[in-house]
């Protein structure tokens, strides 16, 4: 047997069974996103937006949680389980969103709006989920803002585009931190029009964190679980998808008669349509972190201990 070299795998190692016998000899749940790479969606035991990856990591019985996503998605299971260990295959896996709302810049924003309650989208730290009321995910934002009297005056963060999309689809004044995703926001105006063009009687579905010049020409706009929905009930062929491309290994499965086609970045000579945070986890460092037991999330007792409310409000209001 190959020694263990901390950080390495060892030549010849199936991948795929290692990470099914250490997941069972750890009492192990895997978590991931639908932007991770085939092969560790593959692998996982539960696949979902923040939403459901929240309410899986809220109700399972596993000892150890492996989540394949980013850092404040495992900060959030952590929230939800402080008794178990969170494990994260990369701690640089981060995301601009929470990088452009750090909570010392946002607290001071906020000192601004007095008497507003916050509703913090919850791709932010737990930090600046500290400082709110309640969070949302794409999938609930409406529901969220909407929880609140039409009088109360609302703060929302970090991401000004979903924000945009929830004031005008609820007829609301929000008042919105300046951040968006940098993925999201390189999908171009006119990409899409050529490729509605040339796809005459293709349907677009669009995530809301596309800036509005992108959501105007969208047939549906909604979370990744609801573009996921939204290509298995419409009866269009062709479907045309702007938002991160690692949503379309699952697309592809649930839908093998369609052609599914991604909006490319407004830039030909990158990929910046794929999110480079996501795809630091890999299928040998989901396996390294299982075998190794790290890199773990940790937070700060105090810290977790205001972030957690409006995290179980969240939960309250989507059941």
């Amino acid at each position: 047997m190959a020694a263990i070299v901390p950080g390495r795998v060892p030549p010849g190692t199936d991948l795929f069974a290692e990470i099914d016998r250490l997941r069972r000899q750890k009492r192990a749940v895997i978590l991931a996103h639908y932007y991770q790479e085939p092969d560790v969606q593959d692998v996982a035991d539960f696949v979902g937006d923040s939403l459901g990856l929240s309410q899986a990591a809220a109700g399972t019985d596993a000892e150890v949680i492996v989540f394949a996503g980013v850092h404040f998605m495992a900060e959030t299971a952590k929230l939800l389980c402080p008794d178990k260990t969170v494990l994260l295959p990369d701690l640089e896996a981060g995301c601009s969103l929470a990088d452009g709302c750090p909570a010392d810049a946002f607290a001071a924003f906020l000192a601004r709006y007095p008497g507003h309650k916050v509703v913090s989208y919850i791709n932010c730290s737990a930090a600046t989920k500290a400082l709110s009321d309640v969070i949302c995910t794409s999938s609930n934002a409406l529901r969220i803002v909407a929880s609140f009297p039409p009088q109360q005056p609302l703060v929302f963060a970090p991401d000004r585009f979903l924000g945009d999309w929830v004031a005008r689809k609820l007829g609301r004044e929000l008042v919105l931190w300046e951040g968006s995703c940098e993925v999201h926001e390189t999908f171009s105006e006119r990409r899409l029009v050529e490729l509605k063009t040339t796809f005459p009687d293709a349907v677009v579905a669009a995530h809301p964190e596309c800036p509005p010049a992108v959501l105007q020409h969208a047939d549906y706009v909604g979370s990744t679980t609801g573009i996921l929905e939204f290509a298995r009930v419409t009866p269009a062929r062709r479907v045309i998808v702007a938002t991160e491309p690692g949503i379309l290994h699952r697309m592809r499965r649930e839908n093998p008669g369609k052609e599914l086609i991604p909006v490319p970045g407004a830039d030909d000579s990158c990929s910046c349509n794929e999110c480079p945070y996501m795809k630091k986890n890999t299928l040998e460092k989901l396996y390294l972190c299982l075998r190794d037991g790290a890199p773990e999330v940790t937070l700060d007792a105090a810290v977790a201990e205001r972030a957690r409310a409006p995290i179980a409000r969240m939960l309250e209001l989507s059941r």
